[in-house]
């Protein structure tokens, strides 16, 4: 290996840690209020009677009874066990960064975390400022005339298009003709997704010798039922479409719009404004490319943004400044309503607006400077990896944030596919990596994006780590097959995964599906 030729030691903590519902005894407790002062008790007469007998229950919650140092204890083994982000995480297609702990601590400051969207304006001025303050910095980068923050992810934004699309079409009488939406096969799936959502029919290009859909098959496409073009560029193979503004001019002749999905920015930023391209509108994602967390489903923010003639159909409220004084304008008769609840996920636009502060914009052009740097160095590296090929390996240019790599010659040779590779890669600390959006266009695909982040020693040792697993694969592929061996749970039984009947979200769910199991005492599980 890279390190010295040596690999880590340390691969996982290995807990048989319960879950808090099992733990614990009867009495326990981390904190014991002190008694009721008596002449607060003879203001007030027996606690008992403050509640309403009605309201009180009629027994005990069913709640862990557990010291402060047992919760203290359970917690840090819960961390110990998690992956994500605790080894080296290259996840790519959707960009994972550091999210700065000054973010954590300023959204947890009661003038963020205290504020209710409905009180008035006057007294959230500072968070109004926030909201416009990231408005204006994505206005720069992107050079469209005003975005909004109500989408909660990606996908969201992408509807959020699909209705401002809709909208755009109905203010113009067009709508029934204009039916149909034109995205490609490797576009991120909620392109189309959300087209379909949102009534459209979907047309998907797909990919010729170059990497990309041609000029002559977009032109074949288009028609006077094109409502919009949805397309993600550079795609998840890293690579960038250079026909994309003769795209946009053709699908403009015909009255279409064009929707940027600017998933794969961090590689571009800086680089590229989308209204410049000719775009109508263009998305963000918070959690991605902004330095916000990200995980599980949410919390995220999509931030859409449009030229000046989608505005009107925007969702509300927008935030406006007036003078010295930021306002919500809430009246526009032609927008779509929300797509979510008031203004969005505010604490993650605050926390986007500080890391694009922070970065400013030298910092901005230098991180997608060292992304593509590092993309193009793992490049050179992985390709001499046994087993390891690319996307379209014809195609010598250099790839962009990422690329899409196969370990199809590795399954046809050894019988190890990736997912097997997955599972054996984090025997060695590394998190399993991301592999592809379905369809798998890559045969055993996986897609590694290094971006600002990770150092050259980091990004050495996963390579490394690829490398002895295929190593191993050619030379003991039950070694690989039957991974992962040094974690805490082994390979997940994916019989039941879809039965009802098997899984509980909630311990009331468990309890009635399999029973009562014994108590675990705190701390009893072992390494």
């Amino acid at each position: 290996m890279s390190n010295g030729g040596r690999e880590r030691r340390y691969r996982a903590p290995i807990w048989d840690e319960p879950i808090v519902m099992e733990m614990g005894a009867p009495g326990r407790r981390g904190f014991v209020p002190p008694a009721t002062d008596p002449e607060l008790a003879a203001a007030t007469g027996p606690r008992e009677d403050l509640v309403p007998a009605a309201m009180r229950r009629a027994e005990p919650p069913a709640l862990p009874e557990l010291t402060e140092f047992e919760v203290q204890r359970h917690y840090l083994h819960l961390a110990q066990e998690t992956l994500g982000m605790l080894g080296v995480n290259l996840f790519g297609t959707c960009t994972m960064k550091y999210n700065p702990r000054l973010g954590e601590h300023l959204t947890a400051r009661p003038e963020i975390a205290a504020v209710h969207p409905l009180q008035d304006e006057d007294t959230m001025q500072g968070t109004l400022a926030a909201i416009h303050g990231l408005d204006l910095i994505l206005r720069e980068l992107s050079g469209m005339d005003q975005f909004v923050f109500q989408a909660g992810g990606g996908a969201d934004a992408a509807y959020t298009n699909t209705c401002v699309t809709r909208a755009y079409y109905a203010a113009r009488g067009e709508l029934e003709r204009r039916d149909e939406v034109i995205t490609t096969i490797q576009a991120h799936p909620c392109n189309a997704a959300t087209a379909a959502a949102a009534g459209f029919k979907v047309v998907t290009l797909t990919l010729e010798e170059d990497g990309y859909p041609s000029v002559e098959q977009l032109r074949a496409a288009v028609s006077e039922r094109t409502a919009a073009l949805m397309v993600t560029n550079p795609d998840d193979m890293g690579i960038y479409n250079p026909h994309i503004k003769e795209w946009v001019e053709i699908v403009h002749a015909a009255g279409g719009l064009c929707f940027y999905d600017h998933a794969n920015f961090n590689g571009v930023m800086g680089k590229l404004r989308a209204r410049e391209l000719g775009f109508d509108a263009c998305m963000y994602m918070l959690h991605k490319t902004f330095g916000a967390p990200k995980g599980g489903g949410g919390p995220a923010v999509g931030a859409y943004g449009c030229a000046a003639e989608l505005v009107p159909f925007l969702p509300r409220p927008l935030v406006r400044r007036e003078g010295g004084r930021f306002r919500l304008e809430r009246d526009a008769p032609q927008s779509v309503g929300k797509v979510r609840e008031f203004w969005g996920n505010v604490p993650q636009i605050v926390k986007a607006y500080g890391w694009a502060r922070a970065m400013g914009g030298d910092g901005i052009e230098a991180a997608s400077d060292l992304s593509v740097l590092a993309n193009n160095y793992m490049e050179d590296r992985l390709l001499a990896i046994r087993g390891v090929t690319k996307s379209h390996p014809q195609i010598g240019a250099r790839r962009l944030e990422m690329t899409r790599y196969s370990l199809g010659t590795l399954t046809e040779e050894t019988g190890v596919t990736v997912l097997d590779v997955e599972n054996r890669m984090v025997d060695y600390g590394v998190d399993a990596p991301w592999l592809s959006h379905e369809p798998w266009i890559v045969p055993e695909p996986f897609t590694p994006e290094p971006g600002e982040l990770w150092s050259i020693e980091d990004i050495d040792y996963w390579i490394d780590t690829l490398a002895r697993v295929c190593e191993e694969a050619y030379a003991d592929p039950e070694l690989v097959k039957t991974a992962p061996h040094e974690q805490v749970i082994h390979r997940l039984d994916a019989a039941r995964i879809d039965d009802p009947d098997y899984w509980a979200t909630t311990w009331r769910a468990y309890l009635r599906k399999h029973g009562p199991r014994d108590r675990v005492p705190a701390g009893a599980s072992g390494a």
